[in-house]
This record gives structure tokens, C-alpha cells and sequence, in this order.
């Protein structure tokens, strides 16, 4: 017994040595407590950058992501994600960044731009800390596969086989990671998503029952429906605090941290399935996002 609890604490130190290791621009938010951030301060302007205006979004497939993946990764995941990249920006439910202005008053239009992807063959190995995220995005962007971009976000999306511990991913009550890094003189955005098929329980618990048993996902794609509702999170949480001196609370939590877990009112799709947006011919259940108004809630939209 004793050693077993020795080897929990050493367990727990090494996570925490690793978080603390992180470059000191990459958000690594207050962990979320059972899940769930219990909260009602509003959030607060530390006078930093914010991004303004419309972005450019690039998506990075990291790992293994053709037909012969198994359950690694999938083009059909792939296709869902590309679909939900162009046509989140617009929607009511992005646009509520656009109550997160800087000191000029220059504001996050709400507006998002599908600027490409590419695939990166494990580069970087199947265990990823912060800098490497940093080379793996830096490395698009010298080779000319993507373009240096001052208003893009690129996203770096992993397979099942990849791990992060470092940042937090399948780590209990770990917020997704983002960050930024610089190359060729410039600095980037960047946020890592990693797969729910490594943890299922723990990264897309909103698509588990009570006894652990699998329901119904909007689009019968497991990785796809929880990796969108994560990649609605952090674009919200890039675009009003990209360098960790924009928008956060007083815990720390930023805009959709603040609202982990909350999905508001839902509706069935013809598969059983639940779902809160609608955005071309598919539907999402899509965690909610912080309207930082008099009360402060969260919400789909900032009229609710």
C-alpha cells in the first residue's frame, strides 16, 4: 500500500513538472474541477492582444489519417472537421468573441477562413510536448507547405496513437492546450487537438451515458463530433486571449473554459443523437461559450 501511494505522488509530480515546462506563451488554463468550471466572474481585459477582424484557420493532421488507419484516424473524420472549419465562422454561436475588444475598441469579427490543411507523418514521434506542436507547425510554414499567415490559427489535430501528456490531453479536468511559437522572425497561434479514440470516456464524455455506454453522435463519428465541439473551444479561446494577456477571469479560465461540460438546450437528430448547431447539412453538439454581458453566462448565441 505504501508504495503503491508513493508512486501516485511521484505520478502526480511528473505531471505537474511537465505542465510547468511549458513555453511561456502556451495556455495551460487552471485545471477544470470534475469537469466543470463553477464560475460566474466576468472575465477581464489584461490589456494584450487580441485577434481581431476575421482569421485564417489551417489544419494540421498529425499522425495517421488515411483509409487504412483503423481506429488512428479516418477521412471521413477528416471531412466532417474540414466541413466544420468553414462554416463555424459567421455563426451566431462565434460571433459571441466578438464582445472580447482590445484597448482600441478593434474587435474578433466572428468571422473564420478554412485556409487549407496538410498531413505531417509523425515528425515529432507519438508523444508530443508543447515545443513540438511549436516545430510541427513551424516546419509547414518553412517548407512552404502552409503559408506564414499573421492572422492564422493553425491546428494541429493527432491520431489516436499520439499522446500529449504534457499538455494535458486525457489528463482529468486538462484544458486543450494552445499556444503560440515564431519562425523566420514571426510570431504564430497555434492550439493541439488530440484524439477521443486514445481516452473515449474521458475526451468525449458527452457522447457516454452514465454506465459508460456509447450513445448516439451527431454524425456517427465519434473523433469527429467531440474534436468539433474541442475545436470550438479553443478557436474562442485563440481569438480573445492568443498570448495569455487578453481575456480570462480571475481564476484564469478564458471565455469557453469557463463553460466546459455546458451544452444548453439540445435537440434529437434523425439518428437519436443529441445536438445544439446546425451548420451546413450537419449537426454538432457544440459546448456552449462565455457571454461576457451584465450577468455573464454561457450560451449558443449572445441574444440567450
Amino acid at each position: 500500500m505504501r508504495r503503491k501511494k508513493i508512486s501516485l505522488i511521484i505520478s502526480a509530480l511528473a505531471v505537474i513538472v511537465a505542465l510547468s515546462g511549458l513555453p511561456a506563451l502556451a495556455q495551460t488554463a487552471p485545471v477544470a474541477q470534475s469537469g466543470k468550471v463553477n464560475s460566474n466572474t466576468r472575465i477581464i481585459y489584461h490589456d494584450g492582444p487580441i485577434m481581431s477582424g476575421a482569421q485564417d484557420v489551417y489544419l494540421i493532421w498529425y499522425g495517421c489519417w488515411d483509409a487504412n488507419c483503423g481506429n488512428a484516424g479516418s477521412p471521413i473524420t477528416q471531412t466532417i472537421l474540414t466541413e466544420f472549419t468553414s462554416s463555424l465562422g459567421g455563426s451566431p454561436y462565434f460571433q459571441i468573441n466578438a464582445m472580447y475588444p482590445n484597448s482600441a475598441g478593434q474587435r474578433p469579427s466572428g468571422a473564420l477562413f478554412y485556409g487549407g490543411s496538410v498531413v505531417d507523418r509523425y515528425s515529432r514521434g507519438v508523444e508530443l510536448t508543447a515545443s513540438d506542436i511549436t516545430e510541427i507547425v513551424s516546419s509547414q510554414i518553412v517548407s512552404n507547405n502552409l503559408p506564414q499567415d499573421p492572422i492564422g490559427i493553425y491546428l494541429v489535430l493527432a491520431s489516436a496513437d499520439v499522446s500529449s501528456n504534457s499538455t494535458g490531453f486525457c489528463i482529468p479536468g486538462a484544458l486543450p492546450h494552445h499556444g503560440t511559437g515564431s519562425t523566420l522572425g514571426a510570431q504564430f497561434k497555434y492550439a493541439f487537438l488530440g484524439n477521443p479514440n486514445r481516452c473515449p470516456m474521458m475526451a468525449a464524455s458527452q457522447f457516454f451515458s452514465s454506465s459508460g455506454t456509447l450513445l448516439p453522435t451527431p454524425n456517427n463519428d465519434l473523433p469527429a463530433d467531440a474534436m468539433a465541439s474541442t475545436m470550438a473551444q479553443l478557436l474562442s479561446r485563440v481569438v480573445t486571449n492568443p498570448t495569455a494577456r487578453g481575456w480570462f477571469d480571475r481564476y484564469g479560465f478564458e471565455n469557453a473554459a469557463k463553460c466546459v461540460g455546458q451544452f444548453g438546450v439540445t435537440y434529437a437528430t434523425p439518428n437519436g443523437a443529441r445536438a445544439n448547431l446546425r451548420l451546413g447539412a450537419r449537426d454538432y453538439l457544440i459546448q456552449e461559450n462565455w457571454v461576457n454581458d451584465r450577468k455573464g453566462h454561457c450560451a449558443m448565441n449572445s441574444s440567450l
